[in-house]
């Protein structure tokens, strides 16, 4: 029965994770037809005022190659799996960090095969940090923090206190290499890398397609994705390309272990517990009891003497020790 039970569970997450790798590299084929250059959607650079924006697309130029080329009939069904392509990082708005897919002339990008998300990326925190205090030494307008990315900035900060020279390091250098790369091509993967992290740390309010059901997590006891450094992270140490952390061997829990889990479940369920209401009500009644005896909510009379000028409590507890002695001395007298 436990080997059925825990074999069962197994073949739950195998199925639940190949299916997210399946509708991953389902997406991926569709972006790959889109990017053919005889039969894809026309990429183009589009003059602006004093400069030049390469590599782009427009949103409608999506949707009608979506209803050309994959029997999609309604408008709304082309846009709903182009937000859904978009919000998984395949292609991006070049000026908004909301992944979403517009049926307009607003400008997108296809993402670099790298940083697709079929490459199981789990990036660290400490990533993260490199790349938000990298944005803070190049000065662009188009790569000013936002609010949200400038808090994140300050609480890793403090996070990170410790480390956080090694970080300004990493940034320090990251930043010198892309100041030797092309303009254009500078441009172009600076914007790939934003929405890399539009990905995996979403605006607030948006969805994040990277999120693990905790559920699952739980009984796998590990993640399911491979941790891996953006920027070669890893043990302070920085390497050439991304590394990959060995995920531990799980071991499968034995037939007592299983029982005993059981037992101690079923103890659980068996104890008395009270609700929530119940304990607040028994704890206001309580705390209305003795209100008066509080000294900390209910000023006592006379005043603490320690605390004011006033001597009364003393007076008062000198005449108590007077009248304890002479009590003392007529009990005495009267033996």
């Amino acid at each position: 029965v436990w080997g059925l039970f825990s074999s069962g569970c197994e073949a739950d997450l195998s199925l639940s994770l190949s299916l997210s790798l399946s509708l991953s590299l389902q997406m991926e084929d569709i972006i790959a037809r889109m990017q053919d250059e005889k039969n894809g959607i026309p990429i183009r650079t589009v003059k602006s005022f004093l400069s030049k924006i390469p590599s782009v697309f427009s949103g409608s130029d999506i949707v009608q190659w979506m209803q050309k080329n994959l029997n999609i009939e309604d408008q709304v069904e082309a846009l709903h799996l182009g937000t859904l392509m978009a919000a998984h990082g395949y292609f991006f708005p070049i000026s908004d960090h909301v992944l979403m897919l517009k049926d307009d002339g607003t400008f997108y990008r296809f993402q670099t095969p790298y940083f697709w998300p079929s490459n199981c990326w789990e990036p660290e925190n400490t990533d993260y940090a490199v790349y938000l205090c990298k944005r803070t030494m190049q000065n662009k307008a188009r790569l000013e923090l936002a609010d949200y990315e400038a808090e994140s900035l300050a609480r890793l900060q403090r996070a990170f206190a410790r480390k956080w020279e090694f970080i300004f390091m990493q940034a320090e250098a990251q930043a010198k290499v892309d100041k030797k790369r092309d303009k254009i091509e500078r441009k172009i993967l600076d914007s790939q890398e934003r929405a890399f992290w539009d990905v995996h740390r979403p605006v607030p309010g948006c969805v994040n397609t990277t999120e693990a059901d905790i559920k699952k997590s739980s009984r796998m006891k590990q993640p399911h994705k491979t941790r891996k450094s953006v920027y070669g992270l890893q043990n302070d140490i920085r390497s050439q390309s991304p590394t990959h952390t060995a995920a531990p061997e799980v071991k499968e829990p034995t037939e007592d272990e299983l029982r005993n889990q059981i037992q101690h479940w079923q103890a659980q369920l068996d104890r008395h517990r009270l609700k929530m209401s119940k304990v607040a009500e028994s704890l206001l009644s309580f705390s209305e009891q003795y209100i008066e005896y509080d000294p900390f909510f209910t000023t006592p009379e006379p005043s603490n003497p320690w605390i004011s000028d006033d001597v009364t409590s003393w007076e008062l507890e000198a005449r108590c020790v007077s009248c304890v002695l002479l009590s003392s001395f007529f009990f005495f007298q009267g033996i």
